[in-house]
């Protein structure tokens, strides 16, 4: 193994690790599976076994000062009502909050609504010999169908696109992350939400004005204004970022793997397993940034409370003590995946997640059944909490 005379090296910040991290987080899981980065000070776990139990570990591994590296090493304020960065209680008062409102029923009624927005993005570029699954899907659909949920009319929802991924690009160093990043996202919201508070509609953000939060002692309150702001902003950055990513990844490996797309084209039924499998094999939120609250014994070592620790999800996903040949794509794989996270943090809006990629490929096999990766044009998006595609272009030929 001659690559192993090679220093063993992680590190979220790197785009050449970024680029393709599973050789590395291989060594990982072999060689360091607790292993210590001295230049940022962190520690990550990289096994399935271990990942999965820290996972839903709340009382161990805290996400009351960030999930990202980049909010967490810089010790960046964290407003409340960010879901993704709150422990329990609060945590639990506002899940419960939210839960009410991704609903199975919900979802349902979104079908339809998420199918539109395919076709309306998809028809004009059937005459074209190709097309960008980012660019001209990804990004635009998700953001639509959450800012149609949230209540913001079409043109603010383009706008809120453009900030959230200016907003969570890193630049060359840790310390780039703008400390005002999430008060320039809430501006963009504070209007809409004035404006629907005095123009109620069917949708999340009424809702959640007219919320009644249970204190802790059993009274009862109805949100501040912050809250919904926060909310909103969550929703509407966690939404569109992520779902853009999953459908350039699997536009991507559908390209690259053409049996296994002619069997979605000849059996659509088959395209939900699709979406799990490429969740698994190319997570878009493959590291998990955790504060360690009690000191924790782990493979030898006493992780102390006050480290930083990294969740690598996607490490636990390509865990051969885990799956049968983990680095192969197979829809047809069965076993599961870390990528919504585990426990009292798993993905809120996994089912909106699950349902919009499964349309947007059922919508895209109605238009093409054949494509190709033009990697010269296509481009990585740099976060700190998210991977994958800015740019998927291929040639349908």
């Amino acid at each position: 193994m001659a690559n192993h005379t090679v220093e063993l090296y992680y590190d979220p910040y790197d785009y050449a690790i970024d680029d393709d991290p599973y050789p590395v987080w291989r060594r990982l899981r072999e060689e360091a599976p607790l292993y210590y980065n001295d230049k940022y000070g962190f520690y990550a776990l990289s096994r399935y076994d271990d990942v999965s139990r820290a996972l839903p570990d709340w009382e161990t591994y805290r996400s009351g000062r960030g999930t990202t590296a980049d909010i967490l090493f810089n010790n960046i304020e964290v407003p409340p009502g960010i879901l993704l960065f709150e422990d329990p209680p609060l945590h639990d008062l506002h899940r419960r909050l939210l839960s009410r409102v991704f609903t199975p029923r919900r979802m349902l009624a979104v079908e339809d609504l998420v199918r539109g927005f395919c076709a309306r993005a998809l028809d004009p570029l059937m005459d074209r010999d190709g097309f960008d699954f980012v660019a001209d899907l990804g990004a635009i659909m998700p953001m639509r169908t959450i800012g149609y949920l949230l209540g913001i009319p079409e043109e603010g929802q383009e706008q809120i696109r453009q900030r959230t991924d200016q907003n969570i690009t890193v630049g060359d160093a840790a310390g780039d992350v703008s400390a005002t990043v999430f008060a320039e996202s809430l501006a963009l919201f504070a209007e809409y939400i004035e404006w629907r508070a005095c123009h109620p509609s069917d949708d999340l953000m009424t809702e959640l004005l007219n919320a009644q939060v249970e204190e802790p002692d059993g009274s009862h309150r109805k949100l501040e204004r912050t809250e919904v702001l926060a909310y909103t902003a969550m929703i509407a950055g966690a939404g569109g970022e992520t779902t853009a990513r999953l459908i350039g990844f699997m536009g991507e490996l559908l390209g690259n793997h053409a049996d296994q797309r002619r069997e979605l084209i000849a059996d659509p039924s088959l395209i939900p397993s699709a979406v799990e499998e490429t969740l698994r094999f190319e997570p878009p939120s493959p590291v998990q940034a955790r504060y360690v609250a009690r000191d924790v014994e782990l493979h030898g070592q006493t992780v102390t409370e006050g480290s930083f620790m990294l969740l690598l999800n996607g490490s636990a996903n390509r865990d051969d003590a885990r799956y049968t040949d983990p680095d192969r794509y197979d829809i047809h794989r069965k076993g599961g995946h870390l990528s919504f996270g585990q426990g009292l943090h798993f993905c809120l809006g996994s089912a909106l997640a699950r349902l919009e990629a499964r349309v947007a490929f059922e919508e895209v096999f109605k238009r093409w059944s054949d494509w190709e990766v033009d990697y010269q044009n296509a481009s990585r998006a740099r976060t700190s909490s998210v991977r994958g595609w800015a740019r998927m272009p291929v040639r349908t030929r």
